[in-house]
């Protein structure tokens, strides 16, 4: 899912720190290693656990060795903390496919759980949320719907010339648009499936997957995002698009069917001109 901004994942300055202290007593809460002596080891404890989710919340998805740099911490003691945030359910390991053929496992990146986004508040979602709701109430869908194709423009115009450089070929498209969304925060990916014989080439495809969206629970309540999203998604592929499951309605992930059987309609992404949602998008919300 679009982000309401390119960093929506990172709280806003000052925001974060503030949050991670109401997630304290939870965290505190799973056994972890006992502390040498003494409650002055433990709150120093607690202070740098903060810190590493509050980064986590900031800054991810991002590794661990990233996270070391980050705060000037061992590889050996980020991980103590970063296993500890795991268990109590507030961060969780997303895999990132990294890009170029033959690059080898996917990458661990920490994102903030759902469970870690409850426990620290999502006084934002429920803002965006309540404004959306009054604003369909005042004005009626179409508003709403047109609030969405406004904020994913500025996403397309952005992604569009990244996208152009990659050709006409769809599936080098879908790996541009990959990496666009990830350095965005998605945590996205993209597979390539060979059809073989006796099946049809055409029926080859790619999936562009999604592991992360800073509105989950947004686009819950209003779908309407993961359909213009997806719209989206078909104008700078080039091609016709399905959208087969979404984290808002329960997915794994989000994962879109981009088929790759002929060539792509080069040049023909515009943000004024949105795909007809009956052709892009036929909202299976199946678990990959």
């Amino acid at each position: 899912m679009y982000s309401m901004s390119p960093s929506a994942s990172a709280a806003p300055n000052g925001r974060g720190t503030a949050r991670v202290g109401s997630a304290r007593a939870h965290v505190a809460a799973v056994p972890d290693v006992v502390p040498a002596a003494g409650s002055h080891t433990h709150d120093a404890e607690e202070r740098t656990r903060d810190r590493v989710l509050n980064a986590v919340l900031e800054h991810g998805p991002i590794s661990a060795a990233e996270l070391g740099d980050l705060l000037g911490f061992t590889p050996a003691a980020v991980r103590r903390h970063l296993d500890h945030l795991a268990r109590s359910g507030v961060i969780e390991v997303k895999r990132v496919a990294r890009a170029g053929a033959g690059a080898g496992r996917p990458a661990r990146r920490y994102v903030l759980s759902s469970q870690g986004q409850s426990t620290l508040g999502n006084d934002y979602l429920d803002i965006a949320s309540v404004a959306l709701r009054r604003l369909e109430e005042a004005a009626g869908p179409e508003a709403v719907r047109q609030f969405a194709v406004e904020r994913f423009a500025d996403m397309e115009r952005r992604y569009a010339p990244e996208i152009e450089q990659a050709g006409p070929d769809i599936t080098a498209r879908a790996q541009a648009l990959s990496e666009a969304l990830s350095r965005d925060g998605f945590v996205a990916s993209a597979q390539s499936l060979v059809a073989k014989a006796p099946l049809p080439a055409a029926l080859s495809s790619v999936q562009l997957c999604q592991g992360h969206c800073p509105i989950q629970h947004l686009a819950a309540q209003f779908p309407v995002f993961c359909d213009v999203e997806t719209e989206m998604f078909a104008r700078l592929v080039g091609v016709d698009v399905r959208r087969l499951s979404t984290l808002a309605r329960g997915g794994h992930v989000c994962t879109t069917h981009i088929p790759t059987g002929r060539p792509a309609a080069v040049g023909t992404s515009s943000p004024a001109a949105p795909v007809n949602p009956d052709e892009v998008s036929n909202h299976l919300q199946e678990r990959p």
